[in-house]
């Protein structure tokens, strides 16, 4: 059973930052890429970021890039997004993601599951 419980979510101003944050069983885990999806209200899923078993490999959707990084600690089962200059546009809720494979991708149908999310809401 895929368990991923997410953090660090709450109210930021434009321009602001946060540290989101995900625990996975070991079984959901060990061997496989993870990554980060939302969803807005009225909106469909969306691919946030993804980062290989290693770590070596990344990759975020364009409107993400120069302002959120991902990384995980393959030690702890944790993986993270750290979220800078924060847009009112990034409002949403964000899942931690579970992939398929151990090299990841940029797409919702790269991961196998998902958790329930934490919400982030960025104010003008």
């Amino acid at each position: 059973q895929v368990q991923l419980v997410e953090s660090g979510g709450g109210l930021v101003q434009a321009g602001g930052s946060l540290r989101l944050s995900c625990a996975a069983s070991e079984r959901t885990f060990s061997g496989y890429a993870m990554g980060w999806l939302r969803q807005a209200p009225g909106k469909e899923r969306e691919f946030v970021a993804s980062t290989s078993w290693s770590g070596k490999t990344t990759y975020y959707t364009d409107s993400v890039k120069g302002r959120f990084t991902i990384s995980r600690d393959n030690t702890k089962n944790m993986v993270y997004l750290q979220m800078n200059n924060l847009k009112p546009e990034d409002t949403a809720v964000y899942s931690c993601a579970a992939g398929r494979s151990g090299s990841g991708g940029s797409n919702v149908s790269s991961f196998r599951s998902w958790g329930q999310g934490t919400q982030v809401t960025v104010s003008s």
